[in-house]
């Protein structure tokens, strides 16, 4: 004697079909509004997304400045440590981008033709916007080694390429 019961359909069938439930009876060949719908909808939460990781460099601009903020002006092995890893992060980013954005490429109404979604030519914008935070990333290290002095800025920095005219106590001879 089993102690499970068999689940009898007709309990249930005065129950309404989950959100989202399709039957295999009720599909069509062409498809209905609610699928054209939900595709649309997809395809929006997709854009949006893109443009969230577009943006994501710059979202962590503040903390990033705090931690150099916090790793102080000298040259330690702790700041020098932060600095390296914030220079770096632009170009690993970039050397991904088209990776990173792969996932979020449109899918085009008509099938026979879809593009790679790892070329540079899908979602342009959010590319150049990416690209631009990176950038900004870049500054706000560039910026930071220039401060500890690691950047040469001054003229006493280029002294060894300078170049010396004759004296002249030696020109009148």
């Amino acid at each position: 004697m089993s102690t499970s019961k068999a689940i009898e359909p007709s309990r249930w069938r005065h129950l309404p079909p989950p959100p989202g439930f399709t039957t295999a009876n009720s599909k069509s060949s062409a498809p209905s509004k609610a699928s054209q719908s939900a595709a649309e909808s997809y395809e929006a939460m997709k854009d949006r997304r893109a443009w969230d990781l577009a943006i994501s460099p710059a979202k962590s601009l503040p903390m990033q400045a705090f931690m150099l903020y916090m790793s102080g002006g000298g040259v330690q092995i702790f700041s020098m440590g932060i600095v390296f890893m914030l220079l770096l992060s632009p170009f690993k980013n970039l050397a991904a981008i088209n990776t990173a954005f792969a996932s979020f490429s449109p899918i085009p109404a008509n099938k026979k033709d879809i593009p790679d979604p790892k070329a540079l030519t899908t979602l342009p914008l959010q590319k150049i916007v990416y690209l631009l935070c990176n950038l900004l990333t870049l500054g706000l290290g560039l910026w930071k080694c220039r401060s500890m002095g690691l950047l040469p800025m001054g003229t006493g920095d280029w002294l060894a390429f300078e170049t010396r005219g004759q004296p002249p106590e030696l020109t009148l001879l």
